[in-house]
């Protein structure tokens, strides 16, 4: 959110953090709204504690900023850390008997500060709020002209949903999309070992002390904990290289070179969700935004012919895919294989991603294997085949 593009701005070490004076003069330099990520690997490594240091550092040089949402989960010293900064009254919202707070939007817009703060960026609004995610708030608010700093775990990454359900055994439904961290203009991790996690959570500076022991021994097991710790540093390293390879581009520091193309071949049938994930994250670890989703229309797949369930499935790929940071591509053609084998040639599309076949040897001797004519008449392009269950999840 406080930071340009220049190496000489930008924080060397994905943890750090800008100065003070640096953070003022970016604020007042710049006339985009801007928007700050912190992301840890888990509750309690200090993500509110630091947006709220860094809200007391902007008000002490000047800058008007206000709470929008914060979290503190009771915890004392991001308690203590509320004193002397101005908090937006959350909007009341009934819900199946109960009264709840949210974001008001409209009154942050209203108020119109240079800076908010907006806690639990993966939250789900409740029936009754205009937008039914934080993260949109949080672009409406970008939108009318005042800065945002946001935190959020790794595992609410909707490109990393499924290596966080495979590696810890847990199951996430609130996730951002990546394309909302293409918004940003500065992510920033804030790490601490798995030991001295583990320690806060006995201490109680996490959850109350009856969650304590079933946390130890569930999500924040030392395997797990290293596991998102090594996701948020990794995600963190790639924006930051991002970042750096596009400033380099754009002043012709260095060479060009052949770019990084990656096409997600999805069927017009099924889920394609994981391929969808495994090809942002290899987009991410690249740091490319040429990065396709790509399905071919069939005669029998055209709109008036295509079977219901199908096309339903194919809309939802869609909207996923675009939700990623993926662009669309529809190819027409009687021949799949012959029609992504095209689209890749004249794209010089240099990885190529398809799910594994379901379909038997014997089935695919007679007739053929889109993956087969890949690897066989595509040459200068990394074919990864990806095993998918029956959902295609």
């Amino acid at each position: 959110m406080f930071v340009d593009t220049e190496p000489s701005i930008v924080p060397n070490h994905p943890g750090q953090r800008l100065s003070p004076d640096s953070l003022l003069k970016l604020v007042q330099d710049s006339e985009r709204a801007k928007l700050r990520i912190y992301i840890g690997a888990a509750a309690g490594v200090g993500k509110t504690f630091q947006m709220l240091e860094d809200a007391h550092d902007l008000k002490e040089q000047g800058i008007d900023v206000v709470i929008g949402v914060v979290e503190t989960h009771g915890r004392a010293d991001t308690i203590a850390k509320l004193k002397g900064l101005e908090i937006i009254p959350p909007k009341r919202i009934e819900y199946r008997g109960n009264v709840y707070g949210e974001l008001d939007v409209g009154a942050v817009v209203t108020r119109c500060p240079q800076v908010v703060l907006v806690d639990e960026l993966a939250h789900s609004n409740l029936d009754g709020v205009k937008n039914p995610k934080r993260y949109e708030d949080i672009l409406e608010i970008l939108e009318a002209g005042i800065s945002v700093i946001t935190a959020v775990n790794i595992q609410h990454i909707e490109s990393l949903n499924d290596i966080v359900q495979r590696s810890t055994s847990v199951s996430v439904r609130e996730t951002v999309p990546d394309c909302f961290f293409k918004r940003a203009d500065e992510i920033i991790d804030v790490d601490v070992s798995v030991d001295t996690l583990r320690t806060r959570l006995r201490q109680g500076k996490i959850y109350s002390s009856e969650k304590i022991e079933q946390a130890l021994n569930n999500f924040f097991r030392k395997g797990n904990l290293a596991t998102l710790r090594e996701l948020a540093l990794r995600h963190v390293a790639q924006y930051q290289a991002a970042q750096d390879h596009e400033y380099r581009e754009r002043e012709g520091i260095e060479s060009a070179v052949i770019p990084e193309k990656i096409m997600v071949c999805m069927a017009s049938r099924g889920s394609a969700k994981k391929l969808l994930r495994v090809g942002a994250r290899i987009a991410g670890r690249l740091a490319t935004d040429d990065w396709y989703a790509v399905y071919v229309e069939t005669p029998n797949e055209e709109p008036a012919r295509i079977d219901p369930k199908a096309y339903a499935a194919l809309r939802d790929n869609i909207a996923f895919a675009e939700t990623l940071g993926a662009q669309i591509v529809k190819l027409k053609g009687n021949n799949v294989a012959d029609a992504l084998l095209n689209y890749a040639r004249k794209n010089v599309i240099t990885h190529v991603i398809f799910g594994q076949s379901a379909r038997s040897r014997l089935q695919i001797l007679l007739r053929g294997s889109v993956i087969n004519r890949f690897l066989s008449e595509v040459r200068d392009a990394a074919v990864h085949v990806i095993p998918v269950d029956k959902n295609g999840d």
